[in-house]
């Protein structure tokens, strides 16, 4: 069974750059990983993420006006 079928928890991750991504709730953030506060199944996080993410560009892109 998949993650996706077995309703497996996620949760939203975010990194110093304002980008975002899912990871598994159970585990551990990658290195340069924070919680975003936002987690649920895969779906749920993926809307959200969706939703909020609007400017895809690296936040030391954002910053410069590029």
């Amino acid at each position: 069974m998949s993650s996706e079928q077995s309703g497996t928890p996620y949760k939203v991750v975010l990194n110093d750059e304002k980008q975002y991504s899912i990871w598994l709730a159970d585990r551990p953030n990658p290195p340069g990983w924070r919680d975003a506060g936002v987690s649920g199944p895969r779906e749920d996080c993926l809307s959200w993420i969706e939703q909020n993410w609007t400017d895809m560009r690296p936040l030391s892109i954002r910053s410069t006006g590029s």
